[in-house]
């Protein structure tokens, strides 16, 4: 009997060695799995490309402006998202309103917009219904001061390797399609972007673009309409560090424009934000939560060649979810 319990542990013991010898090694496929196995491969959007980056630039900014955002959520599931804010250089103050609703057994959710310019939006989207990764959508908006309409059909398709959209956008001269597609495979992304006017007959937007994407890191460049320029390279350095570096440059011109970013998560709950560009303005943020769902953004930006000279801009963001 012990000679039996015997053999059933030292059995025991060399499968748990094949399957650690063998952790790399895909199930079901009996090869060793490619990095990311086992994650879905789609490719973001077109407008997303380089995204990583520009959030490097552009989020924890909001120098100039005095803005307070709220959003609550109502027992019955609809979002309600509220937000003022007033230019500290024009002294004009503006504001919106949002609701969201959604229907997940059906796939629809519901958003609704309202701003102070007297500018009513209606989207509704359903997604994940007619084909899996499908999405339709239909964006209306409406200003009764003017009696201004328009209307929007929006399409998406997004699966392993490829992310593709079309958007119709009606007016009574004629239809303009938006059109835009994104390739990916193994980290490398291409992508292409046109807008259409029916009307004109003609090819108002070209764009294509090409990057590449890992984990921590993403190179993207891009040419608009054959004479605009731009690159883009974003790296994770560590868990707390995020640095970028964008170029752009136009046809004709022998200006290169180009900026450098980072962001420093000081704690878990407070990060720091500074960037510079070619034209010596220097842009600095702190975010700091101070308790759940309250969040203060300062930011300011700084005239690097006129510093005694005044010009500098300040601002201060409030925002409350609850």
């Amino acid at each position: 009997m012990a000679e039996k319990v015997g053999i059933v542990v030292q059995q025991d013991k060399t499968a748990k060695g094949k399957q650690a010898e063998n952790k790399d090694h895909c199930v079901t496929c009996h090869h060793n799995a490619p990095k990311g196995h086992g994650t879905m491969a789609v490719p973001p959007a077109y407008s997303d490309l380089g995204k990583s980056a520009k959030d490097i630039f552009n989020k924890g900014y909001g120098y100039g402006v005095l803005k307070l955002d709220v959003k609550t959520k109502s027992q019955s599931g609809v979002e309600f998202a509220t937000s003022g804010s007033n230019n500290t250089d024009t002294g004009k103050s503006g504001g919106h309103l949002e609701t969201k609703y959604k229907v997940k057994e059906l796939g629809l959710s519901f958003n609704q917009k309202w701003n102070t310019d007297n500018t009513l939006t209606t989207e509704i989207t359903m997604e994940d219904q007619l084909a899996q990764g499908l999405k339709l959508g239909l964006d209306t908006s409406f200003v009764p001061n003017t009696g201004k309409k328009s209307a929007k059909l929006k399409t998406g398709y997004k699966r392993d390797f490829v992310n593709v959209g079309c958007d119709l956008d009606f007016d009574m001269a004629g239809p303009t399609v938006h059109a835009a597609a994104v390739l990916g495979y193994e980290g490398w992304l291409a992508g292409y972007q046109l807008a259409f006017d029916t009307a004109k007959s003609k090819l108002t937007q070209n764009n294509f673009a090409l990057g590449y994407k890992t984990g921590d890191f993403q190179l993207h460049t891009n040419v608009n309409d054959g004479i605009e320029f731009g690159g883009s390279i974003y790296q994770k350095v560590n868990s707390n560090m995020e640095t970028a570096v964008h170029l752009a440059w136009t046809a004709g011109s022998n200006n290169t424009r180009f900026g450098i970013g980072a962001k420093y998560q000081l704690d878990k709950d407070a990060s720091l934000s500074t960037k510079v560009n070619n034209a010596c303005l220097v842009g600095v943020g702190y975010t700091q939560t101070l308790r759940p769902g309250v969040k203060l953004t300062l930011s300011a930006l700084i005239d690097g060649k006129n510093v005694n000279g005044g010009g500098h801009k300040v601002g201060m963001g409030f925002e409350l979810e609850a």
